[in-house]
């Protein structure tokens, strides 16, 4: 059978396992034990075991429960509560004002989450009445809303560069180096197109608050300050080598527990909640995690990344075309999958093409987060885009349209990172030469 014929038998059906409503981890894993046996002489019982222990046990790893227990935790504190207000006295004096406390709010919270739609779901709760509340125009709120929970998946810890790093066997540290300073490059980004908007806007913009002194605003902030300060520790460790992703990781589990116990938020049903909600999610990351390493060895005895490899090679194209073409890829892959699960599934096929391109495997890492990113707020699946319209109660074409300008700066983003890859990789290359 041709190498078309078995790639297309394979998509056939895990697209109909997926769409029988089975879990992504037992589809990808059903569908390696389709194909090894078929295509292959290797025995797919032992593999499939081997394989599996392998994926579960690898000590980078670990970082992943670790953080997300922290997320957790720092959720079920007076974080999300205590947000606006303490933000909202620092952006009065920019033009649009309170509008930049979505961009802010995302970038601290995407800190703790890790995770976009957790990052829309508890921020909107937290803005989206208050700038109602206070005149703000409903396509400004909810369109920079979409585009800055994005964040959640590039501003460290991220989960899916943790996945990322495992599955493509790069170093965790340097990707959340990296990611630290894109996602800057992002935020900014959209908080230059909030202040074109006022400038251009000046009478959709409501009147300043009640003007507040230094003290004032600090007295205001200082339920975030902790936080923060816990944030900067956790990254802080991992950036100036002074501890694993993994170590680092529990610094912030042991940080976010203590903060949560002064802050008077932490009881038996809150440790209890944090620690069940952590452990659902990672199990459902692992599970997949582990489908995907056997799709991963299944397809490798097959022998189909290597004819992928020959073929995107006999296409002779330059880095931007091939860079161009992944980019449409992995959108069209965001229709019928999450972003784990796209990471996961693909890396294993995609790595030995993009480091005979000559792509650095750091700066491809913050480049296919940051697709996975725009695929979040893109019709017709993007799930920001359910989580928004939850929220609002408006259709989604006209959610999709106000997050529009949202999305073009992220293709910005993409072409800045091409065009200037030291953005991405600058700094890792500092840290890991100390």
């Amino acid at each position: 059978m041709s190498d078309l014929a078995i790639t297309g038998l394979l998509i056939l059906s895990l697209f109909l396992i997926l769409g029988s409503g089975a879990w992504i981890g037992l589809t990808l894993s059903g569908v390696a034990w389709i194909g090894m046996p078929l295509f292959s002489s290797r025995p797919a019982g032992d593999a499939m075991a081997v394989t599996i222990w392998g994926s579960a046990s690898s000590w980078t790893l670990t970082a992943l429960p670790l953080f997300i227990w922290m997320g957790e935790i720092l959720f079920r504190t007076r974080l999300s509560q205590d947000m606006f207000k303490g933000l909202a006295p620092w952006v009065q004096a920019l033009p649009s004002r309170l509008l930049h406390t979505n961009v802010v709010s995302c970038t601290i919270f995407a800190a703790v989450s890790g995770s976009s739609a957790a990052t829309c779901a508890t921020i909107g709760k937290m803005t989206l009445p208050e700038l109602r509340r206070r005149g703000y125009p409903d396509n400004m709120i909810v369109g920079t809303l979409g585009g800055a929970s994005t964040l959640g998946l590039l501003i460290p810890p991220s989960i899916i560069m943790i996945v990322y790093g495992v599955s493509a066997e790069v170093s965790i540290s340097q990707l959340f180096i990296a990611g630290v300073m894109h996602g800057r490059l992002l935020g900014c980004l959209f908080s230059g197109y909030i202040v074109l908007w006022a400038l251009r806007n000046p009478d959709q913009v409501p009147a300043v608050d009640v003007p507040m002194t230094f003290m004032q605003k600090l007295s205001e902030s200082r339920s975030l300050i902790p936080v923060v300060m816990l944030i900067a520790a956790v990254l802080g460790s991992i950036y100036s080598g002074f501890a694993t992703a993994t170590e680092a990781a529990a610094m912030g589990v042991v940080g976010s527990l203590v903060l949560s116990a002064v802050q008077g938020s932490m009881n038996w049903a809150t440790f209890k909640a944090s620690l069940m909600g952590a452990t659902r999610l990672y199990c459902m990351i692992a599970l997949i995690l582990a489908g995907a390493a056997f799709l991963t060895l299944s397809m490798g005895y097959i022998g189909l990344p290597r004819h992928l490899a020959e073929w995107i090679a006999s296409l002779g194209l330059n880095q931007a075309q091939l860079i161009a073409a992944l980019a449409v890829f992995f959108m069209l892959l965001s229709c019928f999958l999450d972003g784990i699960s796209m990471v996961v599934l693909t890396m294993g096929v995609l790595m030995p093409t993009v480091q005979a391109a000559g792509i650095d495997p750091i700066w491809f890492g913050i480049f296919v987060v940051l697709v996975v990113e725009m695929a979040q707020i893109t019709p017709p699946v993007g799930f920001n885009l359910f989580v928004l319209q939850g929220m609002t109660g408006r259709q989604l074409p006209w959610i999709a349209k106000v997050t529009m300008p949202m999305f073009l700066l992220m293709c910005a983003a993409v072409a800045l990172i091409y065009l200037f890859p030291g953005i991405v990789t600058w700094l890792p290359t500092q840290m890991a030469a100390r």
